[in-house]
């Protein structure tokens, strides 16, 4: 089984990493796809760098993980990107795989706002990790599709990182040091 990680990734950090590295173990998935979508329906794209630059930082993140690749299928798709159509489009890609999506607790909380949400919890697997301020609880906790992991709780945000290096006051030690590397060559998140 394949771990879908949907995200902007605007920046990749290292929590995204920890997570990832610890669900794949826990669960014992053949790999970890970072999905980097080009535009979330419930996020503004004003802050968001180029969905090439993302990519590009995802890649720099995992290039000496052999388990982790990165996925631009949706670069593909209509934007905004919606997961319903996402995993339709991965399951045409490649009818051969089976899929879990990785999904914060957070994001689970959302899926009746989600395009087909109630669709995804009835048909999908879904390995949620927990985030600050969002327990696992509630209806959709208890799905038979739904697998609480034990993946430590990482308060870090791609928000706060974006925030702290326009105020000249960057969070290095909570990026790969590659990622922060092209952030600083290349200006990104500075205005």
């Amino acid at each position: 089984m394949i771990g879908l990680f949907f995200g902007s990734f605007n920046p990749v950090h290292i929590g995204h990493l920890v997570v990832a590295q610890h669900i794949y173990y826990e669960m014992g998935l053949e790999e970890v796809w970072f999905v980097v979508s080009p535009q979330n329906p419930f996020k503004t794209s004003a802050s968001l760098v180029d969905k090439y630059e993302r990519l590009h930082m995802v890649n720099l993140a995992i290039a000496e993980c052999p388990y982790f690749k990165s996925s631009n299928l949706e670069f593909g798709l209509p934007e905004p990107s919606y997961t319903y159509d996402s995993l339709r489009a991965f399951k045409e890609a490649y009818p051969d795989k089976s899929f879990a999506m990785l999904i914060g607790s957070d994001g689970l909380q959302n899926l009746p706002r989600w395009k087909n949400g109630e669709d995804i919890l009835r048909n999908q697997k879904i390995i949620v990790y927990p985030r600050p301020g969002f327990p696992p609880e509630g209806k959709y906790f208890s799905s038979e599709n739904i697998h609480i992991s034990d993946a430590p709780l990482i308060g870090v945000s791609a928000t706060e990182i974006r925030k702290s290096i326009k105020n000249k006051t960057p969070k290095t030690f909570l990026l790969p040091k590659a990622v922060w590397e092209h952030i600083d060559q290349q200006i990104l998140y500075t205005s």
